[in-house]
């Protein structure tokens, strides 16, 4: 089994943070036909900030980054 150790950042998030995170949240969202409040927008959030913890900060690479793994945790039917 293979491990990955991520470095995550334990420091709060500022302003600019919010708001680069927002910005990929609404953009992930919207194209996907979202309404803020569904259960699928909440997992984009997660996913989001997560990925920015980790060190995904450059806007373009985190927006792929998140549409990526939101197709990977999409709900199956």
């Amino acid at each position: 089994m293979v491990q990955t150790t991520i470095k995550r950042s334990e420091v709060p998030l500022d302003t600019h943070d919010l708001q680069v995170c927002q910005r990929i949240f609404d953009t992930v969202r919207t194209e996907a036909g979202l309404t803020r409040d569904c259960e699928e927008a909440e997992r984009i959030a997660t996913i989001t900030i997560e990925l920015y913890r980790q060190g995904v900060c450059d806007p373009d690479h985190l927006k792929t980054m998140v549409a990526a793994a939101r197709g990977l945790f999409a709900k199956r039917d």
